[in-house]
């Protein structure tokens, strides 16, 4: 197919380069310019990027970029045309996801709410899991796409269903990490080995896939960014956002929120979100050791 690939951070250079490995005529374009992808023709612009391609598919940092990718200067708007299709595996506002595609269809185009679970391993190693927001029809027509990229892709509902499931996994994320982060911390400072609390966990009810992922690097003290605080920041405030939309009252994502924000004025932004062990480690003063330490 004939692709624009619009976005070419931790996950979306990963993304586009499984899209020309897959046999795709793929341009990208990036907000930073100097990024490129082997094998991908490299646009100035998202309207540069989208002339006359089947697809556009767009993975940025947040609401605002997908807003200014699309609607502001030379964005992709400028260029859409009846048949194309606009992906967006961005974590975004669901709300703001319906206004885009209803802005997007009055040109006669196609939208598709389609962000990604897998981090910056599952997208290298073409793994992701795509939680899309659209009609079946869509989601097959796009398949061969998303079969270059990930290992699954799940339909959620219609337009926004996947942006809003998506927000309430990250919440199980961040919640289910926060956990695991502050019971290492307590149990760190009572003198518990953080091996032996690992097995335990692991041998436990309480064992979730987001520990048997983030356990290693923790205990390698390796919080290189698979996944940026500042992201996480950014999705845990998409997440209230829509819960006040909906008069929903969620206390424990209001108190993760706030660790988070301590975490980002103390520089940790940019560091991976299970950085935030070492803010709970600095008032706890006691760090959680691995076997190396």
């Amino acid at each position: 197919m004939r692709v624009a690939f619009l976005g070419l951070g931790i996950m979306g250079r990963a993304m586009a380069a499984n899209l020309v490995k897959a046999g795709n005529e793929v341009t990208v374009w990036n907000r930073t310019p100097g990024k490129k992808v082997e094998g991908a023709t490299t646009a100035q612009t998202p309207a540069e990027a989208a002339q006359g391609k089947e697809v556009v598919w767009m993975c940025v940092s947040d609401t605002d970029a997908v807003e200014q990718v699309l609607f502001g200067e030379n964005g992709v708007d400028r260029v859409l045309t009846s048949g194309m299709v606009v992906v967006d595996s961005s974590t975004i506002s669901p709300s703001a996801t319906l206004n885009f595609a209803a802005r997007v269809r009055s040109k006669g185009a196609e939208y598709v709410d389609s962000p990604v679970t897998g981090s910056k391993i599952g997208a290298e190693s073409g793994q992701l899991v795509f939680i899309v927001g659209a009609e079946q029809s869509l989601i097959d027509r796009l398949q061969p796409l998303y079969s270059a990229m990930g290992k699954a892709t799940l339909r959620m509902g219609e337009t926004g269903k996947g942006q809003a499931a998506k927000i309430g996994m990250n919440l199980m994320v961040a919640l289910n990490y926060e956990a695991f982060a502050e019971a290492l911390v307590l149990t760190s400072k009572l003198g518990v080995p953080s091996e032996n609390m690992l097995q335990l966990i692991q041998a436990s009810m309480v064992r979730s896939g987001v520990v048997d992922y983030k356990a290693p690097f923790v205990l390698k003290r390796d919080f290189s960014p698979n996944f940026p605080l500042r992201l996480m920041l950014k999705d845990l405030k998409l997440m209230l956002d829509a819960a006040r939309e909906g008069r929903i009252k969620l206390p424990a994502l209001e108190t993760v929120e706030e660790v988070y924000d301590i975490a980002s004025e103390e520089g940790y932004g940019d560091l991976d979100y299970a950085s935030t062990l070492e803010l709970l480690e600095k008032w706890a003063k006691v760090e959680v050791k691995g076997a190396a330490n």
